[in-house]
């Protein structure tokens, strides 16, 4: 009877400590914190002499020591595989261990040196074993059964308290990394400077993701390579890698199927390219997210880790989240510095027009003393004789007064800013006036003019001495891409537009020759500029005045040309 008494009683002691250690257990949420506790309240309800929780690392599965009690200070830093040792035993099996001499014991691994006895069981969370709970004794055969059910169900409370921990720790990571991904975007987003917001990304997500070194690829303009824009914490050997092939690099796939992907160790897996840049870098783990804006890829941003790890779905999905606010911010920044570009533009053509009224007013100034030299000159009437070799040079002077007079007229032309005055013109007629101006000169270069007016064509509202202007430009440039002669047709018609229209609301002239024809970049820049002519011969002034002279008419220029087979340019007028 009093040894029924006497066990009674220290089942009730132990049934008091365990209600005391959970009670102790769930006073912590921090996962460290709690281990610490189920450790201590293990070794002591145990009457051990040190102890341990040991839990399996789901990237590499090594056992990892997280709490100690008792044990060397270097026993932290030490590695089972699952299987080896006393604790590696039970964390394969799933079954206690308990062990009355360890050093009888060929599963036994030394960490203390006076240590008789061993009992260790399995920690189980969702019935997968997560890890081990230790006790050691210097005293031999230390553990009963009645220890071991005790220690299992100590575990069996602890596994809970790791699940809760866990959940709650992954809660807190969540919640710290969406608060650094919205301080993060606000940071990102405040740089308008392309090159400044690629290494404000590489530097904050290096940072969110605790990594050891971010970079940042972007497509190039072929969209077939990947190119190294920024990077954190790279050093020269990375820095200084060739460019990827998107079609048959690890970091291209994520290009090109606009997912993530991630690598445990990039030294030693086949499908990663620089694995020796790698390893003198010191990256293991990979994680590569795609640059994704308007459903199209961009580029490719990738963290990596200095030892072996496992991206959970958490961090994958808030490192994503980050490559969508960069490839926003880098779109944004693009779109800034192409608005820069559109206003250095502006700028540059303020100055050309400052520069043409100051052309304006230099050629004015210059024509005025040039008309008292043409005309002092003529009066000289210079004449010698055929031997005499001054008569050629009296030809040079007025030849090269003539020239000069003619670049001061035209740079006045083109200087003109008169609004055009706009009235009724009948644009047959005036096609028909100036094929009577130039015949002459097209005859004499071999020119035949052939005109197809239609007898319909509805008068236009402009200025018709502007259009005049126009369409004799035209006429002589098509008369200079002739030099051997040619034709030139000159075509008038109404135009519905669209097409579908009632009545017609445009009329058309085009000019049609068969000269020697313009390149596709001559025919950009045909009416674009004075200082950019393309013409081999002459100042360019010429189409330059038929472009303002359109614009002001709010018409419309097109040309069509292929070198060696003439050019066709079309005037299209509203009606």
């Amino acid at each position: 009877m009093s040894d029924e008494l006497a066990d009674l009683k220290i089942r009730y002691a132990r049934l008091d400590l365990l209600y005391k250690v959970g009670n102790v257990i769930h006073s912590t949420l921090d996962p460290q914190e709690a281990l610490q506790l189920i450790l201590s309240q293990a070794v002591l309800v145990m009457r051990a002499s040190s102890g341990s929780v040991v839990l399996i690392n789901p990237t590499t599965h090594f056992l990892e020591i997280h709490a100690s009690m008792g044990l060397p200070q270097n026993a932290s830093a030490l590695k089972l595989r699952v299987g080896e040792g006393i604790t590696g035993w039970v964390a394969r099996t799933g079954q206690p261990a308990r062990s009355g001499d360890v050093l009888q014991d060929p599963r036994y691994i030394k960490l203390r040196t006076h240590v008789r006895s061993e009992l260790a069981v399995p920690l189980v969370v969702n019935g997968e074993v997560r890890g081990v709970l230790n006790v050691d004794s210097d005293r031999k055969d230390a553990f009963s059964a009645d220890d071991q059910e005790l220690l299992e169900a100590l575990a069996l409370s602890a596994t809970s308290v790791i699940q809760n921990t866990w959940l709650y720790e992954q809660l807190r990571l969540k919640a710290r990394l969406f608060e650094m991904l919205s301080s993060v975007s606000q940071t990102i987003n405040s740089t308008l400077n392309l090159d400044d917001a690629l290494r404000v990304i590489t530097r904050e997500a290096c940072g969110m993701m605790q990594a050891k070194m971010c970079s940042l690829l972007m497509l190039d303009d072929s969209r077939e390579w990947l190119e190294l824009r920024a990077s954190c914490g790279a050093g020269e050997a990375y820095r200084n890698k060739p460019k990827l092939s998107v079609a048959e690099s690890l970091l291209g796939s994520v290009v090109r199927r606009g997912k993530p992907i991630q690598v445990e160790n990039v030294q030693i897996s086949s499908r990663y390219q620089s694995a020796e840049v790698a390893r003198n870098e010191g990256i293991v783990a990979l994680l590569s997210v795609p640059l994704i804006f308007a459903d199209r890829a961009i580029g490719a941003l990738s963290v990596y880790t200095s030892s072996p790890y496992k991206f959970s779905n958490e961090e994958v999905r808030i490192l994503a989240a980050l490559a969508e606010l960069s490839a926003i911010a880098i779109e944004k920044a693009r779109l800034y510095e192409r608005v820069v570009d559109v206003e250095e533009q502006l700028r540059q053509n303020e100055k050309l027009s400052a520069l043409g009224l100051l052309a304006a007013e230099v050629a004015h100034e210059i024509r005025n003393p040039l008309t008292v030299m043409k005309m002092l000159y003529h009066s000289l009437d210079l004449k010698f004789g055929e031997e005499d070799p001054r008569t050629k040079d009296a030809q040079i002077i007025g030849e090269k007064m003539e020239l000069l007079n003619k670049i001061v007229e035209q740079i006045l032309d083109f200087a003109r800013t008169t609004e055009p005055t706009f009235s009724p013109v009948n644009l047959n007629e005036l096609v028909e006036e100036l094929g009577l101006l130039v015949r002459h000169k097209l005859r004499n270069q071999n020119i035949e003019l052939i005109s197809k007016l239609d007898p319909d064509l509805p008068s236009v509202m402009a200025d018709a001495t502007q259009l005049e202007q126009a369409f004799l430009n035209l006429i002589l440039n098509a008369s200079e891409a002739m030099p051997t002669g040619g034709k030139l047709t000159i075509t008038s018609r109404q135009l519905h537009v669209p097409r579908d229209a009632q009545s017609p609301t445009h009329v058309t002239v085009e000019f049609k020759d068969t000269g020697e024809g313009m390149t596709e970049e001559q025919q950009h820049r045909a009416f674009s500029s004075v200082l950019s002519t393309t013409k081999a011969k002459g100042t360019g002034l010429g189409l330059a005045i038929v472009g303002r002279v359109v614009e002001t008419h709010r018409g419309e220029l097109k040309i069509k040309s292929a070198p060696g087979r003439g050019t066709t340019i079309s005037v299209l007028l509203p009606l």
